[in-house]
């Protein structure tokens, strides 16, 4: 780690890289009912120029491949899978390989209370494969969720919270770490054109053993993101957005920071091309 930071820092604190999606994993926004497009299951491939999540780099500001697929059942009942490239596992842990975060899903979503608003509970696992020794915690994160959708004419979004059952992507003693969040999208109905803002916060729970400096301290942060995407047709859109947060520094560097130290968290750009089938 130190090899990494000019300031100790624990691993959650780049992984939660794990972080906001700018495209984006299914923690990134809540999937689509497949059967919404007319079939139980649906497929998705992305190709973006620096994967986010929840505000941080999770591949050091690299471009990134992602895709999974959901199957949802015309009970309300869900389960899916979605994978991105990722380097900061590795990043954290030198010799150890683990190039690739395996997101598995299941849950709930229904329109119960009227038409237009769907109710969504599941439960996440974020699986970080690894080979070779781990000199930090444990990245493995499992988080319940409970969601409420709304559509309201061209408005679409949701308002959501995720709550960490385990250590929050290997931050020590950080279980009951949350992430409440809201999504909104606008139709302007120009040539498939959507305006889309996001805002959250995540806090980390706990206090690492032995010091005196709790984790929200040192990794709590807001982020936030507004953005525009194109749908093309045929299952094919792109999306362009500016993500920005306002992770803390630690000492004189950043609590999210790459090898080269920089900012993890930093004000940036993204560009993503996705196909659905």
């Amino acid at each position: 780690m130190k090899t990494l930071h000019k300031t100790a820092i624990s691993a959650a604190a780049v992984a939660l890289l794990a972080g906001l999606a700018s495209a984006s994993a299914f923690a990134a926004d809540t999937p689509e009912n497949p059967e919404e497009a007319g079939s139980p299951i649906a497929a998705n491939v992305t190709v973006v120029n620096d994967y986010r999540y929840r505000g941080i780099s999770q591949s050091n500001m690299k471009p990134a491949i992602q895709g999974g697929f959901d199957y949802a059942h015309e009970s309300g009942f869900y389960i899916g899978n979605w994978n991105s490239s990722i380097t900061w596992v590795g990043d954290l842990n030198p010799g150890v390989s683990a190039p690739i975060e395996m997101d598995f899903y299941g849950g709930f979503k229904k329109e119960l209370f009227a038409p237009g608003f769907a109710s969504d509970f599941g439960v996440l696992q974020y699986y970080y494969p690894t080979s070779g020794n781990l000199i930090y915690a444990n990245p493995n994160t499992t988080e319940l969720y409970a969601a409420q959708n709304f559509t309201v004419g061209p408005v679409t979004g949701f308002l959501k919270f995720s709550y960490a059952v385990t250590n929050t992507f290997g931050n020590a003693n950080s279980t009951g770490s949350y992430y409440p969040d809201l999504t909104v999208n606008y139709d302007t109905g120009i040539w498939g054109l959507a305006l889309n803002a996001h805002i959250g916060y995540q806090y980390i729970a706990g206090t690492p053993t032995g010091s005196s400096t709790s984790n929200s301290s040192l990794y709590s942060y807001t982020d936030w993101k507004i953005g525009v995407t194109k749908d093309f047709g045929g299952g094919l859109s792109a999306a362009v957005s500016y993500i920005d947060t306002n992770a803390k520094t630690v000492g004189s560097s950043y609590a999210y920071v790459s090898p080269s130290g920089k900012n993890l968290g930093g004000a940036t750009g993204l560009v993503s091309l996705t196909k659905t089938f």
